[in-house]
């Protein structure tokens, strides 16, 4: 039986948890409204969860846009459906193009894989929604069309892309058209981007994959003497795929399968429990410290292992087999840091947002440009910018993750979900930050399934990941005495501010109560915003 939220239990915030009958939380508070507006229309969670993409992508654009990719987990109020809309590398990608290179380039045409974000959109409405993708488009085309206020954490990301991206092909055009980046709460319009969304609602996506939008993004790549091709674009596809399971404090975490990094939030949480996490408080010295052990194994295998899952050398589930988890747990010293590498499983590797709804449906949704504004290549006239996942692959051939033609690269964004021992939705939520997502999730299920802990306070709490090594990053509200117990226990502790580094990610969540109806927390770090009626 899953633990009772205590809601006396917080940390310092700018915020309480919010609680109705109909929720959705994420990054940015006018793309939370374009959700709750689709809910007040009659809506359901999935209508709400994709006009907050879409409003995502005008509203932060530094962190996804029409070309992003796309993850997400449905509960439709009966059982679980997991949604991979991440593409694939061109057709004709080869690993000679990078020979001399030791990684594939993070930023220009050479990273751009063909965007999903549009397919899930469309396959997500098609099998769930009920209101048309051109009402569900609607707020995202107001304000491109209109104009928003750039907010402030925006603004300073936004100036941060610039001075990394402005001269990539399209980028200034569309994100700089004054020659700078906007200003904090400076009105932007992106009329361009409006029009490519409401052409992209009005054809069900077809103009994206098969039409006029395919074809300039296509036009681009050429002119560029980049390799992505029509035929690339028209040939992709979604998957509807089968999660990954771990039980865990009385109920159970679901992940995505590869090519994403959900997987290692499971074999981490597998090996806690082996180590008797339950028997320590979550701030702790000793459970941060198996926390952290815990996870430095699990990404060990996360790096060796994960890759698109037609690649790998076996299926994902062999890495949370009870008897690996066990023999994995066993290496971890209880009173010093390690550094550990690989096992062997067999004897022969943003913006996030989730809405609910009253009649029990649930989504956790995840889209991304991965690296801020992703390439920085934007197509012109179009208001698109195109992801960098291709720098996702590695070059070395022998490795899962090679990169190759017609393959999907490792990814980091992931959605979660957790079901209570009754199999019943228990809650639908993310973190976002690249290698911080997975250790993320797990700090996530530990705090409110495990500990009991309200959705906020867990937001709210300070945050850890690992880096390489023993290297641990740690954000500066960690208590002095605990990071001094955690240097004496080996751990290169390097200490960062949440609000200045951005690296710890933001988080949403919504909690399913027992009576039915929810209770949404989102970050009190950044802009995040969660709404309830």
């Amino acid at each position: 039986m899953t633990k009772a939220l205590d809601f006396t239990s917080g940390y310092d915030s700018r915020r309480p948890p919010m609680m109705g009958h109909n929720a959705v939380a994420t990054s940015q508070p006018l793309a939370a409204q374009a959700g709750m507006r689709m809910l007040q229309l009659g809506g359901n969670a999935v209508d709400a969860a994709i006009a907050t993409a879409m409003a995502l992508t005008v509203v932060e654009p530094t962190g996804n846009g029409i070309g992003s990719d796309a993850f997400a987990i449905v509960w439709d109020g009966e059982k679980l459906h997991g949604l991979n809309a991440s593409g694939r590398s061109p057709a004709s990608w080869h690993a000679d193009m990078f020979a001399g290179k030791t990684a594939v380039p993070e930023i220009g045409w050479e990273a751009v894989t063909v965007p999903g974000a549009v397919s899930g959109w469309v396959a997500l409405a098609e099998r769930f929604g009920t209101l048309p993708l051109t009402t569900l488009a609607q707020p995202a085309i107001e304000y491109a069309r209109n104009g928003f206020p750039v907010s402030p954490l925006i603004g300073h990301l936004w100036q941060r892309g610039y001075n990394k991206l402005k001269d990539q092909p399209g980028f200034s055009a569309c994100f700089a058209p004054e020659g700078r980046a906007p200003r904090i709460g400076e009105i932007f319009r992106n009329p361009a981007q409006a029009d490519s969304l409401e052409l992209i609602a009005k054809t069900n996506g077809e103009a994206f994959y098969r039409g006029e939008l395919a074809q300039k993004i296509a036009a681009f790549a050429k002119e560029h003497g980049a390799h992505l091709t029509a035929e690339d674009l028209a040939n992709h596809r979604v998957d509807w795929v089968e999660l990954l399971s771990r039980d865990f404090a009385g109920g159970s975490v679901q992940e995505l399968p590869p090519n994403g990094q959900g997987i290692a939030t499971l074999i981490a949480l597998g090996i806690l429990e082996q180590c008797g996490i339950e028997k320590h408080h979550p701030d702790s010295v000793q459970a941060l410290h198996l926390s952290i052990e815990a996870m430095k194994l699990a990404l060990a295998d996360l790096d060796r292992y994960v890759a698109d899952e037609a690649h790998m050398e076996f299926a994902a589930k062999e890495l949370l087999s009870v008897t690996y988890l066990k023999s994995r747990a066993a290496l971890i010293d209880q009173d010093k840091a390690s550094d550990f590498t690989y096992g062997s499983p067999t004897q022969s590797g943003t913006v996030y947002l989730t809405a609910a709804d009253s009649s029990g449906m649930m989504i956790s949704f995840i889209q991304s440009n991965f690296m801020g504004f992703g390439s920085g290549v934007v197509v012109p006239d179009t208001g698109i910018s195109l992801q960098n996942r291709g720098c996702g692959f590695v070059l070395d051939p022998n490795h899962p993750n090679a990169l190759a033609g017609n393959k999907r690269p490792f990814h980091t964004i992931i959605p979660g979900f957790a079901m209570d021992g009754n199999g019943k939705p228990l809650m639908s939520f993310g973190v976002m930050g690249g290698p911080m997502q997975a250790q993320g999730h797990m700090q996530m299920a530990l705090r409110i399934m495990l500990h009991g802990q309200n959705p906020q306070a867990a937001i709210d709490a300070p945050r850890w990941r690992v880096v390489q090594g023993r290297e641990v990053i740690v954000e500066s509200t960690f208590d002095r005495n605990t990071i001094a117990a955690l240097r004496e226990r080996g751990h290169k502790i390097v200490v960062e501010d949440p609000l200045q580094d951005y690296n710890f990610g933001g988080a949403q969540v919504i909690y399913r109560l027992p009576e039915g109806h929810y209770v949404a927390a989102t970050e009190s770090r950044k802009d995040g915003q969660a709404l309830v009626s």
